[in-house]
């Protein structure tokens, strides 16, 4: 083979493994230069903001060595030896080899440099301190790379890999300590970040159990199946980074999650009778021309509520998010109709937008109650973030 047949390879692989990271989520304003950074990043400690990584020589990474930037993705030390936040998911990065941080690497030298300054240190005083990294990573961050289980096949194996390292699907669906960091007993069992729910995805008991592997690839690959479809940050990854995977890739996520067993349920929640009948007749009004009467909505297009992961969870987030904003589902080369959710904030009061969604979590799922003040705090925090 060729040097340039080599060199071309090497950037392929890592277009493939930057996708699979989901580099363009974080590091992308929607609807600007790709890679240039400058895009905020919600944490519970306050806002981060994505750096430039193009190969721009003075605002971007072209002047970094692959030392250095291997140093930066698998063991989160920036060039100039000051220590990263883990929004940069690098205790998940840590698992891909050398050589795969050298071809993405490789790949980031080809995309278009933009000259684009980014101020990333925006948390409050003392959390701006990077030094107290230090600390945190000898509590929640284990270096080195990913290692197969003999003991399971080939395709476990490389779902594992996905999931564990580049996709780095824990950094949003495993709880996190009051530090931030991964509640390692609990993993994958759900989080609530950037004002949504990244719902439990192990299998067993959880929300997913009716999702076969064939449901769960069908999901990642096209952002739809019989039962839900993606649409928020979960829109994001599928639309930037699953949706761009091979099928067989795909396929081996899917066999890996299902393989991981969760909590088993809560017991049913009591909601109050009254709650429930005002709830019922918000649904018949509002709800049940698209999710239909029983919940089951149009299977690829039009979620259905009793086996939606979001709707049989602890926190009613999303459930209230998109009853208030509404919500645009992702479209894809495969599923190429992203329908919308329109936004029934402006019609419902608080107490209508509570009962509604109790309704829904408790007639097709065994979530709690939701209470009025739940719904008015969402309210809130979406005006917030509107503002």
């Amino acid at each position: 083979m060729s040097a340039s047949s080599q060199d071309f390879a090497a950037v392929e692989r890592g277009r493939y493994l930057a996708n699979a990271a989901d580099c363009g989520s974080c590091h992308t304003i929607p609807g600007g230069r790709p890679l240039a950074g400058g895009r905020p990043i919600e944490t519970p400690f306050g806002v981060l903001v994505s750096p430039n990584i193009t190969p721009d020589r003075e605002t971007g990474i072209g002047a970094w060595s692959d030392q250095e930037f291997d140093v930066a993705l698998r063991e989160g030390i920036r060039r100039d030896g000051k220590h990263l936040y883990p929004a940069m998911p690098y205790p998940y990065f840590a698992r891909m080899s050398r050589q795969d941080v050298k071809d993405i690497r490789a790949y980031l030298s080809t995309v278009a440099p933009v000259h684009n300054a980014v101020v990333s240190d925006r948390l409050p005083f003392p959390l701006n301190i990077r030094a107290a990294m230090i600390a945190w990573n000898r509590l929640y961050f284990t270096p080195g790379e990913f290692h197969a289980q003999p003991s399971k096949s080939e395709e476990w194996n490389r779902g594992a890999y996905l999931v564990q390292g580049p996709g780095h699907c824990g950094a949003c669906h495993t709880p996190k300590t009051i530090l931030g960091g991964d509640k390692t007993s609990a993993s994958l069992q759900g989080y609530t970040l950037q004002g949504w729910v990244a719902p439990d995805i192990t299998s067993g008991d959880g929300p997913l159990a009716p999702w076969s592997v064939d449901d769960l690839a069908q999901y990642l690959k096209t952002g739809h199946n019989r039962f839900a479809a993606a649409a928020g940050l979960m829109g994001e990854v599928v639309d930037l980074s699953t949706s761009k995977l091979s099928d067989p890739d795909i396929k081996a996520m899917a066999t890996y999650l299902k393989d991981i067993n969760g909590p088993k349920p809560s017991a049913e929640s009591s909601a109050d009778q009254k709650v429930l009948a005002a709830g019922a007749a918000v649904y018949q009004d509002l709800c049940s021309a698209c999710h239909k009467s029983d919940g089951k909505g149009v299977p690829n297009l039009i979620p259905d509520l009793s086996q939606a992961a979001t709707v049989n969870t602890g926190d009613p987030t999303t459930v209230l998010r998109v009853i208030l904003q509404g919500a645009q589902t992702v479209a894809t080369d495969r599923e190429p109709t992203g329908p919308a959710m329109p936004a029934f904030g402006w019609q419902l009061n608080d107490a209508q937008v509570a009962a509604v969604a109790t309704y829904i979590r408790n007639h097709w799922g065994k979530a709690p109650p939701v209470s009025e003040d739940q719904a008015k705090k969402e309210r809130e925090a979406l005006q917030a973030r509107t503002n």
